[in-house]
């Protein structure tokens, strides 16, 4: 995908999750994240926003802390949420594409401003799933594409680092199918960090199999895995460990 697919998902994304949110309320819970509230998904959400615009701003080197959100509460904490997004569009699209600043994981990317152009649509994406799950009704579904795209930024991106908490103690392969796209990707798991290849190498012990969009929600822990084939002890590591 462009950078400026990225940051039309993003854009989109950004205002259907605002949307969301003040149609369900601040108190409203979140069932894709039990221990939210509707408040919490807007003030991680709107900090994100607001640590990624300063990053590619001011062009930061390195990593910088979080800020704290406001205490604001109801429909002033979803317009401060709409202007974290708005100043984080704006600033992406304002960028030049040479911009130089710091990054926090090894998946493929051209430029910094893809990398974060990219994390922050897959962010928002996840999180507008959350709006609408606290909404009720049938959230909006993820372009399968992006879904894809999302698919191979948490398996070779988030999952090679060194934080990952997906370990085994003796190396076992498990498998990722996307049904409906072809995309595969083999994991190979042991004490170390996962490392990923899109190939169908190996005789895996695991697959995990569904369409693209449902693959990218259940690899988020935002809803179960369509189809596990194998041992499904390692779905169910993924499950207890994978979150980011």
């Amino acid at each position: 995908m462009e950078t400026a697919e990225y940051l039309q998902t993003l854009d989109r994304e950004g205002r259907l999750l605002a949307a969301a949110a003040a149609a369900a309320g601040t108190d409203a819970k979140v069932p894709t994240c039990p221990e939210w509230q509707v408040r919490d998904l807007l003030r991680h959400t709107g900090a994100v926003h607001r640590w990624a615009t300063e990053i590619v701003a001011d062009g930061h080197p390195s990593p910088r802390p979080f800020g704290d959100p406001p205490d604001l509460d109801g429909a002033e904490l979803v317009a401060w949420y709409r202007d974290s997004h708005r100043r984080l569009v704006d600033t992406l699209a304002a960028a030049p594409s040479d911009v130089r600043c710091w990054t926090f994981h090894p998946a493929p990317s051209p430029s910094p401003l893809a990398f974060w152009t990219r994390r922050q649509a897959h962010e928002t994406t996840v999180h507008r799933h959350d709006a609408e799950s606290a909404r009720g009704g049938v959230p909006f579904a993820v372009a399968r594409d992006f879904a894809v795209d999302g698919i191979d930024e948490l398996l070779r991106g988030f999952h090679a680092r060194s934080r990952s908490r997906i370990r085994v103690e003796k190396p076992r392969l498990l498998r990722v199918r996307a049904s409906d796209t072809g995309d595969v990707w083999t994991v190979r798991l042991s004490a170390e960090p996962p490392v990923t290849t899109r190939d169908e190498f190996g005789e895996a012990e695991t697959e995990l199999t569904g369409p693209a969009d449902a693959l990218y929600l259940a690899l988020w822990n935002r809803g179960p895995v369509p189809d596990v084939t194998g041992d499904a002890g390692l779905a169910e590591l993924w499950r207890e460990a994978s979150a980011i």
